[in-house]
């Protein structure tokens, strides 16, 4: 019998209570407290802005993805062996695939990106909001994907409203590392381009909001409302008051990662009994255990990536540059991406999430 987290199917209260403790409020005190703290941000070292996404080389962030080969066998039943070369053979075709449009077109590449995470990022929480906290207001395909676009949108286009030298500065880094025309990212950066990406997510942030309220007052559980909610309103702020490379890092790593975590925990039938004792440490243990093969895996395949790619003149050179090694690594993690997400993507049909 399959061990799946189906969303239509409240999760048991104990298992629960125990995501609640270990996730979703660590990830809120998390990301408020950086929100609290931003007027410190200039006058720390700049390293400490890319802390966040160098701990994510080995804290949840790379490793979130590192057990796709298993969600297959897991989430429905298919034989193991099959999961593991049918996933391996997702990663070469679509990866390589992708790793090559970036060597031919880094502009365009680096847009898809984007594009792809915004997804991604609004995928994996819709998930997160119908199995953690079982959202009844977001009845519809209409309702969550309308959370989705709102949800991606906060780390990829707050950040551009609120941000853009900075945002400007990273985008333009992943297509220097390719010899692209970075003066071709321009359009994007426009005051117009800037006020219509901010102001129509802020309406479709209030859109959902009212939609979801108007849900509530026909009989849908409030509390679930309001933390969709207090989780937007807390979103808006940290982007709107962290410089992005760090309000991003720490997102990617405590927010995201750790909640896409979360949910595979649930399809390990051994890690969902430990949650059911209230064995946190446990569960994510077996985590670490499955995922450190392909992390290490994906590790050496960046130091492949840099040294190839053409704006990489050494590996020395590279370290000396805090952006350009941000950028290597972050095309490295879009490279791991559009697999990653065909497999999210599958797991959210067969959970039922859409």
């Amino acid at each position: 019998m399959s061990s799946r987290a189906v969303v239509s199917e409240p999760l048991p209260a104990g298992v629960r209570r125990t995501l609640s403790a270990a996730v979703v409020r660590p990830s809120w005190v998390a990301l408020g407290a950086a929100a609290v703290l931003a007027p410190l941000v200039a006058v720390l070292p700049r390293a400490a802005v890319y802390a966040p996404f160098v701990a994510s080389v080995l804290v949840f962030g790379l490793p979130h993805g590192a057990v796709d080969h298993l969600a297959p066998a897991r989430t429905a039943g298919t034989g193991r062996w099959r999961s593991m070369i049918g996933v391996g053979l997702l990663y070469l075709v679509a990866g390589g695939g992708y790793l090559a449009w970036w060597f031919l077109d880094p502009v365009s590449a680096a847009v898809f990106f984007i594009l792809l995470t915004w997804a991604h990022w609004g995928q994996g929480d819709v998930y997160a909001l119908l199995a953690f906290v079982d959202a009844e207001h977001l009845s519809t395909r209409a309702e969550r994907g309308l959370a989705l676009v709102v949800r991606g949108g906060l780390p990829m286009v707050a950040p551009l409203a609120f941000h853009p030298a900075e945002y400007r500065r990273v985008a333009s880094a992943f297509v220097a590392l390719f010899g692209g025309p970075v003066a071709a990212l321009d359009p994007f950066f426009t005051p117009t381009a800037r006020l219509v990406a901010g102001g129509g997510l802020l309406a479709l942030t209030l859109v959902g909001v009212g939609v979801g309220a108007w849900r509530v007052r026909g009989g849908a559980a409030r509390h679930p409302w309001a933390v969709d909610v207090g989780e937007l309103a807390l979103l808006w702020v940290f982007f709107a008051v962290l410089p992005p490379v760090l309000a991003v890092g720490l997102y990617f790593t405590l927010w995201h990662a750790l909640r896409h975590i979360a949910r595979l925990l649930l399809v390990d039938p051994g890690s969902r009994e430990a949650l059911t004792a209230g064995d946190a440490a446990d569960a994510l243990g077996r985590f670490a255990r499955d995922a450190a093969p392909l992390t290490a895996v994906s590790l050496l395949g960046f130091v492949g990536l840099a040294l190839v790619v053409p704006g990489a003149e050494s590996l020395g050179a590279l370290a000396d540059d805090p952006d350009g090694l941000l950028a290597l690594y972050l095309v490295g993690i879009a490279v791991l991406t559009l697999p990653h997400v065909v497999v999210v993507t599958w797991m959210d049909r067969v959970q039922g999430v859409w």
